[in-house]
């Protein structure tokens, strides 16, 4: 049985590794190709991804990825974000992370291992279907988010969209963050940190295939409010898009929903 923590545990060494050797925005941010995600490929985005294919290649899986597509024939499908925050990533800000989900099945539902890594904090997030979520290896769960919305964190944020959908918040959200990496704003949702999450542009799987675990072993709600599919049957590929909404409860993540919707 594959050690799946040890895996991704050297996988973040190999990101590391990248880091080190593209150590400035003038490395990094050269833009070398198109990914079949459909954004730019730049320097980072694909050392990265190259580094994380060659980790898995000798197993067994299907790799989902944002760059290269989907790879490989194996049934336990392995959905990464090699880099996810790229632009903080390029300039130098420490927030981003590796977001790996471990699958036995073409669903949401069926990610059952998560895991996030920060590199700027150190922070360790993983989740097991059924075995909760833990940081840094102890168990989250005793710091909830609150009951109300008093700190709501923004995600996929041009400029045109927090003009379009920050005054939706009037009434709804206490306090707005931009943060960056829309991993790890769910994975601080999870620990409580956040009271909501919101992505104003559409997401893909790749984006919070992992994270979504640790939300939902928490009890607490994420959905794609842009599709009619329940969230646990949405795919895990680069086609579907929709934007995210998370909290602590489900009327709280329709709340959030709603207002973006109108």
């Amino acid at each position: 049985m594959t050690d799946w923590l040890a895996v991704c545990r050297a996988a973040v060494e190999d990101v590391r590794g990248v880091l080190d050797e593209l150590p400035t925005r003038v490395e990094r941010e050269p833009v070398v190709g198109a990914g079949l995600g459909g954004d730019d490929t730049t320097a980072i985005d694909q050392a990265a991804e190259d580094a994380i294919v060659a980790r898995f290649r000798d197993l067994d899986v299907t790799i989902v990825s944002e760059e290269v597509g989907r790879v490989g024939t194996g049934a336990t499908i392995v959905v990464v974000d090699p880099i996810d925050g790229s632009i903080n990533a390029k300039r130098g800000i420490p927030f981003f992370s590796l977001s790996i989900a471990v699958a036995d099945g073409e669903t949401m539902d069926d990610v059952h291992f998560g895991y996030v890594y920060d590199f700027g904090t150190g922070e360790e997030w993983t989740a097991t279907r059924g075995g909760g979520a833990q940081l840094n290896g102890e168990p989250l769960g005793a710091v909830l988010p609150k009951d109300t919305i008093d700190l709501l964190s923004f995600e996929a944020t041009r400029t045109e969209l927090i003009a379009r959908d920050a005054p939706k918040m009037l009434g709804v959200a206490g306090r707005l963050r931009i943060m960056g990496s829309l991993a790890l704003t769910l994975c601080h949702l999870a620990a409580g940190r956040l009271d909501g999450v919101v992505s104003l542009k559409g997401a893909r799987s790749v984006d919070i295939a992992a994270a979504q675990l640790l939300v939902r072993e928490l009890g607490l709600a994420i959905d794609l409010f842009d599709v009619a599919t329940p969230f646990g049957e949405a795919p895990l590929d680069l086609e579907g898009r929709s934007r995210v909404a998370a909290a602590g409860t489900p009327a709280l993540c329709r709340r959030l929903a709603v207002a973006l919707s109108g």
